[in-house]
């Protein structure tokens, strides 16, 4: 098994190492499940210039097309880099127990890539964190949340 994960990690970084001889960013992504390889991607940020088009989420946004559900549950993910607190969010939110990356948040900061101060940044309260985040209530008849629980019965005898 270990040298399943060497292959898919040594694809990770050979697509990121092509994407940047390409113009882009030093990030490749390869999803899979059951062995089989669903997606390899890249970070495609420089083309499309969304700043959520890392390696990780393009690979997660195709494989969940192609199944058709949001629900990836097997999949593996191996990127070249450490998940950004986004691409980790979104894999969990995508029910993946297991990722692997090749190099740490704290190598890419050397070379001038976004590194480990996003993840010491979100560990703080809102309110210490230079972005702002803050609650503000806000009360309707028909609170969005209970009206999505009340439908989830009706797709489910639909």
């Amino acid at each position: 098994m270990e040298d399943e994960h060497q292959a898919h990690l040594r694809d990770a970084v050979a697509l990121a190492r092509d994407n940047v001889l390409q113009g882009g960013r030093p990030y490749g992504a390869v999803i899979v499940r059951d062995g089989a390889v669903l997606s390899r991607a890249v970070n495609t940020t420089a083309v499309t210039n969304d700043p959520t088009d890392h390696a990780e989420m393009v690979a997660i946004r195709e494989v969940s097309r192609h199944l058709g559900r949001t629900k990836l549950d097997g999949c593996i993910v191996y990127a070249s880099g450490r998940p950004c607190p986004m691409c980790h969010a979104a894999m969990r939110l995508a029910g993946i127990t297991q990722a692997y990356f090749a190099y740490s948040a704290e190598e890419g900061e050397r070379y001038g890539l976004i590194g480990a101060g996003i993840y010491a940044e979100l560990c703080r309260s809102p309110s210490e964190q230079p972005m702002r985040v803050e609650h503000r209530p806000v009360a309707v008849d028909d609170h969005p949340y209970a009206l999505w629980q009340s439908r989830q019965g009706l797709s489910e005898k639909g």
